[in-house]
């Protein structure tokens, strides 16, 4: 037999060399794999939560309604026989309905009978009946099968968040109500329609009349304040700290205040809003203004941050281009600089008011956690924003407001999903790579 000519220790060498070799492959393989299970790990979690809000909150945009013949009765609705729109408008619709009702089941008799008959439908049904009366006034003094709004109780068991198998003791809809429902299903008058009011109605301490539009009307009179105010404040200051300023101790301070403000929790810019544009200034409490101010101040790190990076980004030979056929260093910056970092820019403008728009602890604190009914008029009517609309609602004992929590939750996720898509589109469409 033929003996090897390496010698022992080179052997060895090579072993040992292909032995950490060996668990150097196997700790890349098992790190590959630690890395995709929390990848994996992750986007089950946020599939749970997107897909427990989801399940719980998409019934929020569905609304059961109940078919009542109703009596117009002209002498209730417009007694003087004029059509005039005030009178028909200001008409007692309610009671109307009421006697419908009572006419309906004409076995119930007792006072409490009656108050749970009368609770079938909405306090706004009479609403419902005033608007499709002003809109077709020749209704008046007929009987007509009107479409209202059921209350909060009647629209979670048609949609089966109450078990009508429990034990009359465990749920909110008693043994009569649900047979009067049943009565109403067996000749077709209950239905489940698009919720219009949760995207057209304000605030409302009843359920079914709650709405999300005061307080996206909120959202946007507060974001508008900060864009106004953060942008042109954000954009001159990282023009000025990496364009002009010079490169000192007090400029390195400025730096690291920005950073360290980045970082700061964002219910100290509503302690600071609190005590200065509230306590100092006299500003009013739960108005837009305010609350753009605050948020101003919060995002203005955000911006002048990404606004350096994209300037940073701009390569040196632009500006010694310019300046080199005779522009100012003003005109440099303005011409050439600032518009090729303005995607830039614009993409941090985006993220800094995605974030602004889901802040709720820096608002709270300037008081904009108040009850509003009123869609807000302008920026210093009181008014609520989105976040603050969803923490209000989630603290409600209702069990309706359950599923308008989560359905606040979808519109808001919605919101936030567009704003960084458009950033990333702003970042690919005009981004460059130099």
């Amino acid at each position: 037999m033929t003996e090897s000519t390496i010698p022992a220790p080179a052997l060895r060498r090579a072993d040992l060399s292909e032995a950490r070799l060996s668990r150097r492959y196997a700790a890349e393989r098992r790190f590959r794999i630690y890395g995709l299970s929390a990848i994996v790990a992750a986007l089950g979690i946020l599939g749970l939560l997107i897909g427990t809000i989801v399940l719980n909150g998409y019934t929020a945009f569905q609304q059961t309604y109940v078919a009542i013949p109703i009596y117009l009765d002209a002498q209730a609705i417009d007694p003087q026989g004029d059509g005039d729109a005030q009178t028909l408008y200001s008409a007692d619709y309610q009671t109307l309905v009421k006697q419908s009702l009572r006419e309906m089941f004409p076995e119930v008799t007792g006072r409490r009978d009656r108050f749970k008959l009368y609770g079938l439908v909405s306090n706004a049904a009479g609403y419902d009946v005033r608007d499709q009366v002003m809109d077709d006034p020749a209704m008046i003094g007929t009987t007509q099968t009107l479409w209202v709004r059921s209350s909060d109780d009647i629209d979670s068991l048609i949609k089966g968040a109450i078990d009508r198998r429990l034990p009359e003791d465990d749920r909110r809809v008693k043994d009569d109500e649900i047979r009067w429902i049943e009565t109403l299903e067996a000749q077709d008058g209950v239905d489940l329609r698009f919720n219009k009011a949760f995207f057209t109605s304000g605030d409302s301490r009843e359920p079914e009349q709650a709405g999300i539009w005061g307080a996206v009307v909120g959202s946007a009179y507060t974001l508008l304040i900060t864009l106004l105010l953060s942008f042109p404040i954000g954009v001159l200051s990282a023009v000025y700290l990496e364009e002009f300023a010079p490169k000192n101790r007090w400029t390195d301070l400025i730096e690291v205040n920005i950073n360290n403000l980045a970082a700061v929790p964002s219910i100290i810019f509503g302690l600071l809003g609190l005590a200065v544009f509230l306590g100092t200034f006299g500003l009013p409490r739960s108005a837009p203004m305010v609350g753009g101010m605050v948020l101003a101040l919060m995002t203005l790190p955000t911006i002048i941050i990404a606004g350096r990076a994209a300037l940073k980004a701009v390569p040196p030979s632009i500006r010694e281009a310019a300046l080199g056929v005779g522009a100012s260093p003003l005109q440099v910056v303005t011409h050439h600089v600032l518009p090729l970092a303005l995607p830039g820019i614009m993409t941090g403008t985006i993220i800094g008011m995605a974030q602004a728009l889901g802040e709720t602890a820096p608002l709270l604190m300037i008081g904009m956690v108040a009850f509003i009914v009123d869609v807000p008029g302008g920026v210093t009517d009181p008014a609520t924003v989105l976040p603050v609309q969803i923490y209000l609602w989630a603290d409600s004992p209702e069990r309706a407001f359950v599923e308008k929590t989560n359905g606040a939750i979808m519109v808001l996720l919605a919101f936030l999903i567009v704003m960084n898509a458009l950033a990333v589109l702003l970042r690919k469409r005009f981004e460059r790579q130099w």
